[in-house]
């Protein structure tokens, strides 16, 4: 995604978080380096970066203030791919949303 900002001309700032094994984790290890921006975009696959979204809103909500859209679809990338893709993504960011709810429904 930084190469693809870069071809499109983007000149600012990208950050990247190298270290993680898991979207989760990711997301921790890149508040330390994002923490201090006014704008935080998080870019992956739509599906992915929402996920990503959430789980800001989860570990950081007073940075979640600060998101802003990214440019995530590219027309016709992985077409073939995509309905399967998108079929197990909306699956996962279901799951994802009921596991948050139930901790945040805990007393």
């Amino acid at each position: 995604m930084a190469s693809y900002a870069k071809e499109l001309g983007f000149c600012g700032q990208v950050v990247l978080e190298p270290c993680s094994r898991s979207t989760w984790e990711n997301i921790e290890n890149a508040i330390p380096l994002v923490s201090s921006l006014d704008r935080i975009k998080i870019v992956s696959h739509p599906l992915h970066a929402e996920k990503g979204r959430l789980y800001l809103h989860q570990q950081r909500p007073d940075l979640a203030s600060r998101l802003a859209g990214g440019c995530e679809y590219r027309f016709g990338e992985w077409a073939l791919l995509k309905p399967p893709f998108a079929a197990y993504g909306l699956w996962d960011l279901a799951r994802t949303r009921r596991s948050l709810h139930t901790l945040l429904s805990r007393p």
